[in-house]
């Protein structure tokens, strides 16, 4: 089966020198890209550009994406080639940079266009934008697809952060969503629908499970 996974981060440029991104390594989605390799599939892996996990890549081929609309313009361009499972495990940025505003002694706003924002301006104010969801659009660009999202709880407890994976899955029309972060706690949720979270114990196991759901 083709498949194609998502890892690691995306970043969004404040300027030509400073980015917005977070802390995702890349491992688990290459990791996984290179289990269903070993089972057979044809893998291909969307990497972020700061993903700073260094083993083995065994995917079939590997592209790299930057910001949130790189990574937008290469699933979409994925879906003309068709997939039987997408895995979107990268850590899409939630934030991209609007406009960018000098507080003068006065205490008007001024706009910042400069390449390199100097810090001698003093105090800036910096406008966040919500990117757009990518896994929003995934059942559309792959429509026959099995399609599984993640999501990574903060807050609240484990039982909050199935409900948040069962909203995904039924907000996105996808298949399945796992589960994970401190709210989940130790190992991972697997949620499949409404009331149906299995629970595996590590990454090694996730893969598994998630082999064994596309062979469905």
């Amino acid at each position: 089966m083709k498949c194609v996974v998502t890892a690691g981060p995306t970043y969004e440029p404040l300027d030509e020198v400073r980015r917005l991104t977070n802390f995702s390594t890349g491992t688990l989605g290459t990791e996984l890209a290179n289990f269903l390799t070993g089972q057979g599939h044809e893998v291909v892996l969307l990497l972020g550009y700061y993903a700073i996990y260094r083993g083995e890549h065994r995917a079939r081929r590997v592209e790299t994406f930057t910001t949130t609309a790189d990574l937008h313009m290469r699933l979409q361009a994925l879906s003309t080639e068709g997939a039987g499972a997408v895995f979107h495990a990268a850590a899409v940025s939630d934030f991209s940079f609007g406009g960018v505003w000098e507080r003068k002694e006065s205490g008007d706003l001024v706009q910042c266009v400069e390449r390199k924002i100097s810090t001698k301006k003093g105090q800036m104010l910096v406008e966040l934008k919500p990117t757009p969801k990518i896994i929003g659009e995934l059942r559309g660009w792959f429509p026959q697809s099995q399609l599984v999202g993640w999501k990574y709880e903060l807050d609240g407890d484990q039982a909050r952060a199935v409900q948040a994976g069962e909203r995904q899955i039924a907000l996105n029309r996808t298949n399945a969503c796992v589960v994970n972060g401190v709210a989940y706690g130790d190992g991972f949720g697997l949620v499949t629908g409404a009331g149906k979270c299995e629970h595996v114990a590590d990454a090694r196991a996730l893969y598994g499970a998630l082999a064994r759901l596309i062979a469905c």
